[in-house]
């Protein structure tokens, strides 16, 4: 069916919860492919499970790391999965396969990967603490070149295109990149007030126009026009589009992106699972989405066609969509639905060969209508699923992946035949074959996996990436507690030495 009669008249955001999704694990982040039909997963066990989204069931499950896997990217055709853990590996999948076909070892945390919006050989890897990385998958890479002046927390993204690569630092300063010539375009800097140290913590971009959003420190999301930033180049003064923020709660935003339309944005709390949506032409708030209060928010990710928000917390993945009513009589305007049962009266004619009671026709007005050819065999590219700059849709695209019946109970075979079919006596005494002769059980080679080393000059290898960072911030206030050289069981066991050896003398 074509797309345009599925979009429903008027508002194209969700309005209210549509089920949840469970990964029996925990789940840490998600990504949909380019047409929606596909949704990764990634868990805090290192698998990452692909959800077949049009009937809500596990297509694949990845078994891809042994640490929990922090960022998900697809590539253009859907073929391939770029995956990073906290354990500094990047590795490629095939999702057919599901096989590795290459990684590539960090010195440092990655906090973000991205492959490339054309060119499916090359990705963008945003280490902890240093400058982004391109990287093409044949193992070489190249540094990102940064300013002199330009902070170590570094968060980078591609354009729609590809063409650019835009970064910001803790300090609020944007800068932008050519990915071809890695030389310096254009820059700016997010100010709030007289403040000028203003933490840039994400950067997003619409899949559609020339839009993108800054998510800083200061609680406010600004809309830039990408042609307006590259027109003001090197320290320029570029005006946001937009300014959206939560006046009333002054909310921290997680995680932000744009609908797939570009028209709407989703804001996600930081404090609690809430989503925020506010239409991006006028800046006005549209709705609120209110999740399981207690549940903070990990990632959120808006579908790339239908009006449909995805949104991970407690280890879950939640779906929001629009609540679909059935109203026939849009299609014809004299249908009646009843409450109930309502005796029909036939006409006299109405079932008869020709129809007695019909109005006569003039034939004048039937000869003017004019036979209409039809045209069933070209297939128009739907709008919806080709960028803006594009005449007709990529090819070899993976929509779907073949998902194997279940079988409840293999063991209990009530199906097979009771007797042998062919209705012949078993032999009395079947011939001994040595064991010896028998062919070895094989088991099939995995292929290697070759795993590149990216060596990093100056990257901080000793950082633990801020998915585990809790556990360091308790492990330093429980060491001052105890007091320093000494662990908690220690401090305890001494302690009560002292409180025996005081009984003791007394």
């Amino acid at each position: 069916m074509n797309l345009e009669l599925l979009e429903s008249f008027g508002q194209n955001f969700p309005e209210e919860s549509d089920g949840t999704l469970d990964c029996i694990s925990m789940a840490l982040t998600c990504a949909f492919n380019k047409r929606g039909t596909l949704l990764a997963v990634g868990c805090n066990d290192g698998r990452v499970v692909i959800w077949d989204f049009l009937t809500r069931g596990i297509a694949k499950i990845i078994s891809a790391h042994v640490h929990p896997v922090c960022s998900l990217s697809w590539s253009r055709n859907g073929h391939k999965l770029l995956s990073a853990s906290t354990d500094n590996m990047v590795s490629v999948w095939d999702v057919s396969t599901g096989d590795c076909e290459q990684r590539h070892r960090f010195p440092s945390p990655v906090l973000r990967v991205q492959f490339h919006p054309r060119n499916r050989n090359q990705a963008l890897v945003c280490p902890l603490k240093y400058a982004p990385v391109l990287l093409d998958l044949d193992g070489s890479y190249n540094v990102v070149p940064l300013d002199d002046d330009f902070d170590t927390t570094i968060v980078a993204s591609f354009d729609r295109k590809g063409d650019h690569v835009y970064a910001g630092n803790a300090k609020g300063k944007v800068i932008v990149i050519h990915a071809g010539t890695r030389k310096l375009v254009a820059s700016f800097k997010v100010t709030t007030g007289t403040s000028n140290t203003t933490a840039i913590k994400s950067i997003e971009f619409a899949r559609r126009g020339n839009c993108f959003l800054v998510n800083s420190a200061d609680r406010i999301i600004r809309v830039y026009e990408s042609g307006e930033v590259l027109a003001c180049g090197k320290n320029g003064e570029p005006e946001p589009i937009q300014k959206l923020q939560d006046l009333v709660n002054r909310t921290p935003w997680k995680k932000c992106c744009f609908s797939g339309d570009g028209e709407y944005i989703v804001g996600g709390s930081a404090r609690q699972h809430a989503l925020y949506l506010w239409e991006k032409k006028f800046g006005s708030l549209v709705k609120i989405l209110h999740g399981t209060r207690g549940e903070l928010l990990l990632d959120v990710v808006w579908h790339p066609v239908r009006p449909i928000i995805a949104s991970v917390s407690s280890g879950v993945v939640s779906v929001w969509a629009q609540n679909q009513v059935e109203n026939w009589s849009a299609y014809a305007p004299d249908f009646k639905e009843l409450d109930e049962n309502v005796e029909y009266e036939e006409r006299e004619s109405e079932f008869d060969i020709e129809d007695e009671d019909k109005s006569v026709e003039d034939p004048t007005e039937t000869n003017n209508v004019e036979d209409v050819e039809v045209d069933v065999l070209t297939v128009e590219p739907i709008s919806a699923f080709i960028s803006s700059d594009e005449e007709e849709e990529p090819k070899n695209v993976l929509l779907y992946l073949p998902t194997a019946p279940d079988v409840e109970d293999t063991e209990d075979q009530s199906w097979a035949p009771n007797a042998d079919p062919t209705d012949e006596p078993p032999p009395t005494e079947a011939p001994k074959r040595p064991i010896a002769q028998e062919p070895p059980m094989v088991s099939p080679k995995k292929r290697k996996v070759k795993t590149h080393d990216i060596n990093l000059k100056g990257a901080p290898a000793d950082d633990i990436h801020p998915l585990l960072g809790g556990n360091k911030s308790e492990g330093k206030t429980r060491k001052k507690a105890v007091g320093p050289g000494k662990s908690t069981k220690e401090g305890r066991s001494t302690k009560h030495r002292r409180s025996r050896h005081r009984d003791d003398s007394d």
